[in-house]
């Protein structure tokens, strides 16, 4: 009797240990596949601050808030138009500080352009900051062309208000 329990004893524990040998080499695999699934990660982690120290970002079509600047004499429309974009959510949202930022990167984008202007003089004065509107608004009135654009028109009438609001 005491053979057949050892016995019986013996085989549980060679089921056991060849379970346990099947729940290591299962749980090896998973580990693997974890390293693999974090390797990949990491490189795709490294090709996007590559891209981002490129200036591009598939989410915003080249275009990293903060950074925007454009060629002398150049004007990157695609950025502008990104940065006017959410300027216009942001300041539509009452997010003027914000806003402001955005503005200011669509205008580094295009410094010629009246209507960044604009954007960023009518943000300043938003912002109670009524001196740099006042600046802003005045370079958006002061281009010149062949035909006046709505946006040097609106300048020129919030020239004329901020003015007027100083009167006594």
């Amino acid at each position: 009797m005491r053979i057949l329990a050892a016995l019986a004893l013996a085989v549980l524990a060679l089921i056991a240990a060849g379970c346990e040998s099947d729940q290591i080499a299962a749980t090896q695999k998973l580990v693997q596949q974890q390293q693999d699934q974090l390797e990949r990660q990491q490189q795709e982690l490294e090709a996007l601050k590559v891209n981002q120290n490129q200036g591009y970002a598939p989410q915003n079509q080249g275009y990293t808030p903060g950074v925007a600047t454009s060629s002398t004499g150049g004007c990157d429309k695609g950025v502008e138009m990104a940065a006017s974009q959410r300027g216009g959510d942001l300041f539509s949202a009452g997010d003027f500080p914000k806003a402001l930022g955005y503005y200011q990167d669509a205008l580094a984008a295009c410094p010629d352009d009246d209507r960044a202007e604009v954007n960023v003089a009518r943000t300043y004065e938003a912002l109670g900051n009524n001196v740099q509107a006042i600046k802003f608004y005045r370079k958006a009135a002061d281009h010149t062309g062949p035909t006046v654009s709505d946006a040097s028109e609106e300048a020129r009438e919030a020239l004329e208000r901020l003015q007027a609001s100083r009167l006594p």
